[in-house]
């Protein structure tokens, strides 16, 4: 399968959450927290705070989609009826049956609620069972302790740390980025179950 084959509308959901494909008419839907919490972005290279940048955001993300690299999702938390926020597969290669996983942020009210989780469950589902990768990646700010510890909590194996790999944002420090990663093998044997057991 490759990315022009995902079909365009690819929603995956289970009681508690939906992930659909992001739309240009999502600003709307995204727009309180872009404006209501900027530390979201803390550690990200493209910041989504304030609609201007929001709007950049989302159409960066579409842009990738087109160039079939990405496949950008909102995400939807049913039991508060609201947007939570928004998650991607990227650097896509479907001959060497990788990806990465990542651009993932929520509002402050769905952090520590087991939605990411539920995200992560059904991402990891549809990249190993759907489209038959070998391998999902992980990538994050080595100081970015919140988001390593949830990559770890859903079962990554930390790969090592690339240093001095890229500028951060707006400045002349350059970051370390820390590898993880789930392999098929590892999500079939025991990551699938270990996570199925997490969000129960």
């Amino acid at each position: 399968m490759s990315i022009s084959q995902f079909p365009q509308n690819t929603i995956l959901e289970d009681e508690s959450i939906l992930l659909r494909p992001l739309q240009e008419t999502d600003v709307e839907n995204l727009l309180e927290i872009s404006l209501n919490e900027p530390e979201t972005w803390e550690y990200s290279l493209v910041r989504a705070n304030g609609k201007e940048n929001l709007e950049n955001y989302i159409k960066i993300a579409l842009k990738a989609k087109e160039n079939k690299t990405e496949f950008p999702f909102i995400v939807f938390d049913k039991k508060s009826g609201k947007y939570a926020g928004s998650t991607r597969f990227y650097d896509i290669n479907l001959e060497f049956k990788t990806l990465q996983l990542g651009y993932t942020w929520y509002g402050k009210d769905f952090r520590g609620t087991g939605l990411n989780k539920r995200c992560k469950f059904l991402l990891l589902q549809f990249a190993f069972e759907t489209l038959g990768m070998e391998r999902v990646e992980f990538r994050a700010d080595n100081n970015n302790q919140r988001s390593i510890a949830a990559m770890k909590s859903i079962g990554c194996t930390v790969e090592g740390v690339m240093r001095n790999h890229m500028p951060t944002l707006g400045s002349d420090v350059r970051r370390d980025s820390i590898i993880l990663s789930i392999l098929r093998n590892e999500w079939f044997d025991s990551a699938k179950e270990n996570l199925k057991k997490k969000i129960e």
